[in-house]
């Protein structure tokens, strides 16, 4: 197939493919803010089972990511190579996202412990089946790279407000359900909610996306030599490592968090911020919807955490829609490197300073919220798109292009990232501050909470910014490898393709 001379996306096609991974934070944003603790608090683990339930999975589908790149790589159907495994997944990603946050009822530990090891296995596989062809398949779309820097905002738009809606109601949901103390019960319906949305919203992105850009030529290498080619792209391997870091940032601030408004933040300094904000529930109290959805808190002070934990998540996942909308004129006018790199060093500034707030500092722990996010936003698309700029890299030096292994190999840093980080908190607060899932609130552990949330996140942002300053596709390198790789593709269409 011939590759069009017009790249540019329609707002239809870049609202469809967007709505994709919209889809995909349904499960990942519940797997980075509240998974640690479903399993710990509501499931019944202990914290050294819920570690490894946590980490085997994911490395294994970090592990699965390149095996999945090769097999995208050498999808050939009438709808391209990414696409269709974005529609073949959607059915059974939204039937085990249901049986991975399902608890049953009288088991063994022993057979509870393989029930979770596999439906998150489970779940993490259909995750890299769906999620690594769905990220190729933004490399493939276009090659002009505004137009790529505005589809990846548009992208994360709809990833943040999908997060939105994940960090803002999911534990009030789960209250709703729960029907009085039935957590379990909770948890299912919620998430069973949530599955109905991806399987909508994965269908919408297969209708209405494209597929514009094939390789010049026929290529028949093997996957030996695609990895081995892969190790030669220098940004490849910085961002690789980059990626690693960033994303165990991601679900390591994602566990400690949930636990510093848990149980350092002072529940009465929460319930008084909420009551200014109206928010204040109890019988009479007439709340209409947000009481019909959990979202008030009660008079006896007891979800005083959950209803802050959601506004904070909210506020800061609002915040972060916004600001996104500011990535591609910042990106045209300083470059995706420079921007990135100064949001990262900005907000290990940021994270650092929630060490120094005190329990009852709720205003500070929300303006930093916001601070954070002003300064993190604009990196979001710009990292993706950098990806598709390392794939670009390889066809450039090399004269070959393998987009899916690109993207799977940064899907295995990324997956092994976000295991590492979940099981690295547990690691941390067992092994220095005595942490006991059933003595959550021990001085000890209140403590690690602090230090982990400020302290290790801060110094974790920081050396996702040195990564970033090593990265060695700048402005000037990018804009010039754009122009050539388009120059090539032009002179392989055949006569009269694309007129």
């Amino acid at each position: 197939m011939s590759e069009p001379h017009s790249q540019k996306l329609s707002f239809l096609e870049k609202a469809a493919y967007s709505g994709g991974d919209a889809a995909a934070n349904f499960v990942f944003m519940t797997m980075i803010l509240f998974q640690l603790n479903f399993y710990t608090d509501v499931f019944g683990l202990t914290a050294n089972a819920a570690a490894a339930i946590l980490l085997a999975p994911r490395l294994w589908d970090a592990f699965f990511d390149p095996v999945m790149g090769i097999l995208a790589d050498r999808t050939a159907t009438r709808w391209g190579k990414f696409r269709p495994w974005v529609l073949w997944t959607s059915v059974p990603w939204a039937v085990v996202m249901i049986l991975a946050y399902t608890t049953p009822r009288g088991w063994g530990m022993g057979a509870m412990i393989a029930y979770a090891t596999i439906t998150n296995g489970l779940l993490m596989t259909l995750y890299s089946m769906n999620n690594m062809p769905y990220s190729a398949l933004g490399g493939v779309m276009t090659g002009d790279l505004d137009e790529r820097t505005r589809l990846n905002s548009y992208r994360f738009v709809a990833v943040n407000v999908a997060q939105f809606v994940v960090g803002g109601f999911t534990l009030p949901l789960v209250a709703k359900f729960a029907e009085g103390s039935d957590k379990q019960h909770g948890w299912q319906m919620t998430m069973t909610l949530w599955a109905g949305l991806c399987l909508v919203l994965f269908v919408i992105t297969f209708l209405f996306t494209r597929e514009r850009i094939r390789p010049v030529q026929q290529q028949n290498a093997s996957p030996k030599r695609d990895f081995l080619d892969l190790l030669k792209n220098s940004p490849w391997r910085v961002m690789a490592v980059m990626t690693l870091v960033h994303f165990a940032i991601l679900s390591f601030r994602g566990g400690a968090l949930y636990n510093y408004y848990h149980h350092y933040a002072d529940k009465t300094a929460m319930y008084d911020f909420v009551a200014r904000l109206g928010l204040t529930g109890g019988a009479g109290s007439g709340g209409g919807l947000l009481d019909t959805l959990g979202y008030l808190v009660h008079p006896d002070k007891s979800n005083a955490a959950d209803v802050f934990n959601s506004i904070i998540n909210m506020v800061g996942t609002a915040t972060t829609i916004v600001v996104i909308l500011l990535s591609p004129p910042l990106s045209r006018r300083f470059g995706k490197k420079a921007v990135a790199a100064a949001g990262f060093g900005a907000a290990s500034l940021g994270t650092l300073a929630f060490y120094v707030l005190g329990p009852a500092d709720v205003v500070g722990m929300l303006a930093l919220t916001i601070v954070i996010a002003v300064c993190y936003a604009p990196t979001i698309p710009l990292v993706w798109a950098i990806f598709a700029d390392v794939a670009d890299y390889s066809e450039w030096t090399l004269g070959r292009r393998f987009t899916g292994t690109v993207f799977a190999t940064i899907g295995f840093a990324l997956k092994s990232g976000l295991a590492l980080g979940s099981a690295s908190f547990l690691w941390i607060m067992s092994g220095f501050f005595q942490y006991d899932t059933k003595l959550p609130a021990a001085p000890e552990a209140v403590a690690g909470y602090r230090f982990t949330s400020g302290i290790v996140v801060g110094v974790l942002f920081a050396i996702c910014t040195g990564l970033l300053l090593a990265y060695q596709l700048d402005k000037g390198t990018t804009l010039r490898m754009a122009e050539e790789l388009a120059k090539r593709r032009a002179a392989a269409l055949p006569e009269g393709a694309g007129s």
